[in-house]
């Protein structure tokens, strides 16, 4: 900015300079010419009273040194010249100067040499009898005249550059001065020019308005790197060209990638996934889906075009763990499969036995037994029923039942004089120690977790074995262990045992009458109250399961 100020500064001073030494020396020319003119018609006027006086004798005694005399008749021929022969002089009636003293007694003219480098001026006066005395003077022309000027025109030229600059340089800086020292982060504390303040104030609200926005977009791109980064889904977003622009954390740990990836190529990073059709699509602006597995977990791969203006721009992956889906589907389809056979084997054995009767084709004496077996097996289907219907509630989280501060110490004492017939008749000694520990939760289901282990520990015990019922309150939370010295687990089925309808010994479990769903439902009740299960079995020892909650 400095050097346009100085530039138009230095250019305005020798335009200005220029222009005012041209218009003085034209200024000067007039007034010189018309000087010169007027003298000029005085002098012809004196002539004119000498030629009157004395005639032609006039020019005898006469010196001419400034201007040249020419005497001419009525008619345009010239009598006298003081610088030429008449004789070969031509006739001066047109002339301009010469009408006009014809016409008015008196006439002038002004005229330039072929070559523009001379200006001639006339004066004509008409005398008495009727003659014309003309005389003339000759100037150099303006151009000429500068020419002779041009030393000290130049000279004049350098002085006032040397000085415009000088006043260029320090005008330039003053005024630029002002303005390189205005403060842009705060422009209304500024002392500026006051011609600056509508400008300095629409800075200011521009800047209101960008530190707003810019915050506003700062806040918007935390929340969504947040959102990004702690999704458990892992995103990938691409350009068109298949480039990776942005990678959450999930992406990296689930593709195992720990260096910066931004700018890489995404078929280079799904490698071996069998992507490519996919992405290829998405790229295109088709959406698509894709199972794979990875570290031994399954997941979808959903591949969304970002389209704008029905344009493709980039493509969105997100993977999804679909693992637990897939494993809650397999084990719905064992859970069906295991309950329609649960059902039949008692069903065909109701029916085979109900057959035999009805067909009158069994003894008097063991008529009663197979009622018996009728009986128990219809029992075991209830208890089978019921014990899918608990499981279907714990499912669905046991959202209809209502919590209630419940003491644990009271449950298990009524779960223990419920299965008191039970351990009498299997030989086993029940016992229960502890104190009081209340918590909030579902009676039922803390009711239905304490039988079922109970009921367990009788079932796979030893004739004249122990279970031992433990509740007490500890430092951060509260403790039940149900203890047995039954048949134990082998530790490789610890984590299988509270599977739907598994079975360690199967025959066992058929012989004491189990359904294979009691550690199911404790499992789940444990988890809708935020208890935690360890299991502690060696085999034909005991087995003790701990479930903590804190």
């Amino acid at each position: 900015m400095t050097k346009r100020i100085f530039h138009s500064i230095c250019l305005a001073a020798l335009v200005v300079f220029l222009a005012s030494a041209i218009l003085i020396m034209g200024v000067l020319y007039e007034y010189f010419s018309s000087i010169g003119q007027a003298q000029l018609k005085m002098q012809t006027s004196l002539a004119a009273q000498g030629v009157a006086n004395e005639g032609i004798g006039y020019f005898q005694h006469l010196e001419v040194k400034d201007c040249r005399i020419t005497w001419i008749d009525g008619r345009g021929n010239v009598l006298y010249d003081s610088e030429s022969d008449t004789a070969n002089m031509e006739n001066h009636l047109e002339r301009e100067e010469v009408q006009k003293a014809i016409a008015e007694g008196y006439g002038e003219s002004k005229r330039y040499s072929a070559t523009l480098t001379e200006r001639s001026l006339y004066s004509a006066q008409k005398l008495a009898d009727g003659t014309i005395l003309r005389l003339s003077l000759s100037q150099n022309s303006i151009f000429i005249l500068l020419l002779g000027m041009a030393q000290p025109v130049c000279v004049i030229f350098a002085i006032a550059l040397a000085i415009s600059i000088a006043l260029a340089v320090r005008v330039s800086k003053k005024i630029v001065m002002p303005l390189n020292e205005i403060d842009l982060d705060h422009p209304l504390s500024n002392n500026a020019y006051d011609e600056l303040a509508p400008f300095l104030q629409r800075i200011d609200r521009q800047q209101k308005q960008l530190q707003s926005q810019k915050a506003l977009l700062l806040q918007r791109e935390t929340e969504r790197n947040t959102i990004i980064s702690c999704m458990n889904e892992g995103m990938i977003l691409l350009n068109q060209r298949g480039k990776i622009l942005t990678m959450n954390a999930s992406a990296k740990k689930l593709l195992d990638t720990r260096t910066d990836c931004i700018g890489a190529d995404i078929l280079f990073l799904t490698q071996g996934l069998g992507l490519e059709e996919i992405l290829s699509k998405a790229l295109n602006g088709a959406p698509g889906e894709q199972i794979i597995r990875i570290h031994g977990e399954t997941y979808r791969v959903d591949a969304s075009p970002i389209a704008s203006q029905d344009t493709a721009r980039g493509t969105a992956l997100f993977f999804f763990n679909i693992t637990e889906e897939e494993n809650a589907e397999k084990m719905r389809r064992e859970f069906t499969a295991n309950v329609s056979h649960e059902l039949k084997t008692p069903l065909h054995c109701i029916l085979g036995y109900a057959e035999l009767l009805k067909n009158d084709l069994v003894k008097e004496e063991d008529r009663i037994p197979f009622a018996g077996k009728i009986y128990d097996e219809a029992q075991r289907m209830v208890r089978l029923v019921e014990d899918i219907i608990s499981l279907s509630r714990l499912d669905e989280g046991a959202k209809d039942m209502p919590r209630e501060t419940t003491d644990l110490y009271e449950l298990a004492q009524r779960a223990m004089q419920s299965l008191m017939p039970e351990a009498r008749d299997a030989g086993v000694a029940l016992t229960l120690s502890g104190s009081s520990a209340v918590l909030k939760g579902i009676p039922q289901l803390l009711y239905g977790m304490i039988y079922n282990l109970g009921d367990n520990g009788i079932k796979y015990n030893h004739r004249n074995g122990k279970v031992s019922i433990t509740v007490r309150k500890e430092h951060d939370g509260i403790l039940l262990a149900v203890a047995d010295t039954g048949i134990g687990i082998p530790p490789e089925y610890h984590e299988r045992i509270f599977e739907r309808f598994y079975r360690v010994d199967k025959n066992h479990s058929r012989a004491v009458g189990g359904t294979g769903l009691g550690l199911s439902i404790v499992k789940h009740a444990a988890k809708i109250h935020n208890g935690k299960i360890r299991v502690e079995s060696i085999p034909e020892k005991g087995t003790v399961i701990t479930v903590y909650f804190s």
